[in-house]
């Protein structure tokens, strides 16, 4: 038995038995995240189904001397690979706990619960939250990160809408994070990220928001130095009722793609627009007038949104970089057409410009220590690829993308879509990131658990 073995077996017997250490037969289906370019090989894989079973695996691993990195679906932990080695693994899927208040229009969120249920199960009183592009990202990871939704550019971060949240720190205790008590943890925990603590339960705001103009514009890629101009022209003077996203893409052969789109190099901008079917029409008026071959824009139901992105659900190999923009001017979408057009070779999958500005640009007076994001853009290299030769060349293309655009760069990241690794401190201004260490330090003196993205 090695020595890590031999410390990670005081941890067996807890959480009833849902906890598997190298060997055992289920540790290599436990251990697998939701990016399975990703290898794991913690110490032991744990899974606590209640904040007392959380107690437990914390003061068993600090006794046996590892450290734990809290995990929910696995989407963006590719900074972990190599580093758990010394480390319990705690995933939290198995905390399912999920209600609504429609009276008060709040959702309670156990740390295993995913953006897809908890849509179907807020849209069923009219409800919505801040959610990502994809069903299948959990939502208390999503949260703690920031979280940029379609309706960020009015409603702003995920990480905003947050009331509270319920903690299991370090040294095994349980505290409940508000703006009345635990005020510095609440602050933190609110897109500073995580290593502050298991943070097993959320409780944040709703929208008021049965239906929504949603859809997308698709056009062929050979349309894209013809449609990309116009997008970056409107979306900067575009009003925040209206958030969008374009996106240079290889179409999947999944049942979602229409069939005379699937396997095609297209352009497609989707999003989502408030207000009245009218002031949705003029919103996307200058866009129409691109003539998209397919326009799918029409009003629908706020939870169908979740979806809208035809992102990969279910485990599947990945790799996204990013970076935020402060503007897009003829120079850089000529730049983003050479990394990644129709003539550029690329075998991203996606590259992909978000719409920023709006509250997505303004300091949060409900906010934590991520309450903006600064630039215009966020600009994404995304690609899924199982093979080891092609990947390589996915992750030169994503650094070719983002090397392109380098010149319009904020300087600032925004971590949660970035799977390289990083230091932390590039995400938050110099004060914000001294503040969050000196929360850490306090909540976690002895560094139990991993930090994500800091060597």
């Amino acid at each position: 038995m090695t020595r890590h073995d031999s410390r990670a077996a005081a941890l067996r017997g807890l959480c009833g038995g849902a906890v598997h250490l190298p060997g055992d037969p289920d540790y290599d289906i436990a251990r697998v995240p939701w990016n399975l370019a990703v290898q794991h090989h913690p110490a032991a894989v744990a899974y606590p189904a209640f904040p007392d079973e959380v107690a437990e695996v914390l003061v068993a691993a600090r006794k046996a001397g590892l450290s734990v990195a809290p995990q929910g679906t696995g989407h963006g932990t590719a900074p972990f690979e190599g580093r758990l080695g010394d480390s319990v693994l705690l995933r939290t899927s198995a905390m399912t706990e999920l209600s609504v208040d429609p009276e008060r229009r709040t959702a309670r969120v156990g740390a295993g619960v995913l953006w897809g249920e908890l849509a179907r199960t807020a849209g069923k009183h009219g409800l919505a939250g801040l959610h990502p592009s994809s069903p299948d990202v959990g939502v208390v990871g999503y949260t703690l990160g920031g979280g940029v939704s379609w309706y960020a550019r009015s409603a702003g971060l995920q990480s905003s809408a947050v009331r509270a949240l319920d903690v299991v720190l370090a040294d095994g205790s349980f505290v409940r994070a508000t703006a009345d008590e635990e005020a510095d943890l609440f602050w933190a925990l609110r897109g500073g990220g995580g290593g502050f603590g298991v943070v097993t339960a959320v409780e944040f705001d709703l929208l008021d928001l049965p239906t929504v103009v949603a859809g997308m514009l698709v056009w062929d890629m050979a349309e894209a130095e013809r449609v990309v101009p116009v997008w970056a022209d409107w979306s900067t003077t575009a009003p925040e009722a209206i958030t969008t996203s374009l996106r240079l893409l290889q179409a999947p052969d999944i049942p979602e793609v229409p069939p005379d789109l699937r396997l095609r190099k297209l352009v497609v901008i989707d999003g989502a627009a408030l207000g009245t079917d009218e002031e949705a029409a003029e919103l996307l008026a200058p866009l129409r007038a691109l003539r998209p071959e397919l326009d799918t824009f029409l009003r629908v139901p706020s939870e169908s949104l979740v979806h809208l992105h035809l992102e990969p659900e279910g485990p599947t190999p990945g790799y996204a970089r990013s970076s935020l923009l402060a503007e897009l001017p003829d120079a850089a979408v000529a730049a983003l057409l050479e990394a990644a057009g129709p003539c550029s070779g690329s075998t991203l999958a996606v590259a992909e410009l978000r719409q920023l500005g709006g509250a997505l640009g303004r300091p949060d007076p409900r906010g934590g220590a991520l309450d903006r994001l600064e630039g215009q853009f966020l600009l994404l290299g995304l690609g899924f690829e199982p093979d080891e030769e092609r990947y390589a060349r996915l992750v030169a293309d994503a650094a070719r993308l983002l090397d392109g655009l380098q010149p319009w760069a904020t300087g600032g990241l925004y971590l949660p879509m970035l799977d390289d690794e990083a230091q932390a401190r590039s995400g938050f201004p110099a004060e914000t990131y001294a503040r969050l260490m000196a929360v850490r330090e306090a909540v976690d003196p002895h560094g139990l658990f991993l930090d994500l993205h800091a060597r």
